[in-house]
């Protein structure tokens, strides 16, 4: 009877061992499968961009594309001109990086070098809360409360313009600035700072030309993704920009950016199979390319910069 039930034993040991080398094995091929998500999202996008981008391009020549200075697909006489469309992009993303950059930087640097361990639980929580507000209520918050107060400043300012959208953009972008900001700093070691002030510098002195050079490569990097991130904004340049594309330099006016154009267009404003609607991918495939440019910064400037301890 022992032999017996030792056999038997030893049968459901080897099943047992067989299921989990079985499991072993499909394991690593699952998470192979995980990761090849987003590879093949990527791919699936580039796809879609490339065949469509190809389709108008067979309708609209390349080089109308790259030198005409209007942007104007609605009208009876269409042109396409993507600088117009840029030039407002460059525009909105110029005056969120001026005002996000330096409160940024300075919330940073509250936070990592003068704050208390109680008042920086406090306040970088509610500083990431602006990270988490729905981009439209940011384009109406624009629209509807900083575009008076700016025309009331600045009567010449119009009711859409480069200024409130660009100023509200650089709100949002602020958390991206500030948060990675102050994890590359809090990264630098203590005893940097320790040797520093041991020196007979103050405070400012370390934070300003020793802790703030050690996370350069790090506070570069974040600069460079929020400039990606105010590059590719939809919501809040659709409402408080306008619709009206410029190739001037004009802060005053109405203006149209690379995103606004697509929402635009998406909305419904353009029957499927049209010059518009083929539009909105060779605008994509522009706007990819100009997030892409600046993903690559991101990672030489990290790699340039980076300061290993």
């Amino acid at each position: 009877m022992r032999e017996k039930l030792s056999v038997q034993q030893m049968i459901e040991q080897n099943k047992g061992k067989g299921s989990k080398a079985f499991i072993e094995k499909m394991v690593p091929f699952i998470l192979l499968l995980i990761a090849s998500v987003s590879v093949l999202t990527t791919i699936g996008i580039l796809v879609t961009l490339l065949t469509e981008t190809i389709t108008f391009f067979s309708r609209i020549p390349l080089m109308e594309f790259l030198t005409e200075k209007d942007w104007n697909a609605f009208s009876s006489d269409p042109k396409y001109g993507i600088w117009a469309l840029i030039l407002g992009t460059l525009k909105v993303t110029f005056i969120a990086t001026l005002f996000a950059v330096p409160v940024g930087l300075g919330a940073a640097l509250y936070l990592s070098e003068y704050a208390s361990d109680t008042a920086r639980r406090i306040i970088k929580p509610i500083l990431e809360i602006l990270a988490g507000i729905p981009t439209i209520v940011y384009g109406f918050f624009a629209l509807t409360f900083v575009t008076p107060i700016l025309r009331s400043i600045w009567p010449d300012l119009g009711s859409f313009n480069s200024i409130s959208p660009g100023l509200v953009i650089g709100v949002m972008i602020i958390p991206m600035i500030a948060s990675l900001s102050e994890d590359a700093m809090s990264a630098v070691p203590q005893a940097i700072r320790e040797g520093a002030l041991g020196l007979g510098s103050t405070k400012l002195e370390v934070a300003l030309k020793v802790v703030f050079p050690a996370a350069l490569s790090g506070i570069l990097a974040s600069i460079v993704l929020s400039i990606s991130r105010a590059i590719g904004e939809t919501m809040i340049v659709s409402l408080a920009a306008g619709s009206s594309p410029d190739s001037s330099w004009s802060l005053t006016g109405s203006i149209q950016t690379m995103t606004g154009f697509i929402v635009q267009v998406a909305t419904g404003d353009a029957t499927f199979g049209t010059d518009i609607y083929y539009s909105i991918y060779a605008v994509g495939f522009t706007l990819f390319l100009f997030t892409l440019v600046m993903n690559f910064i991101s990672q030489w400037v990290t790699n340039r910069f980076r300061e290993e301890y």
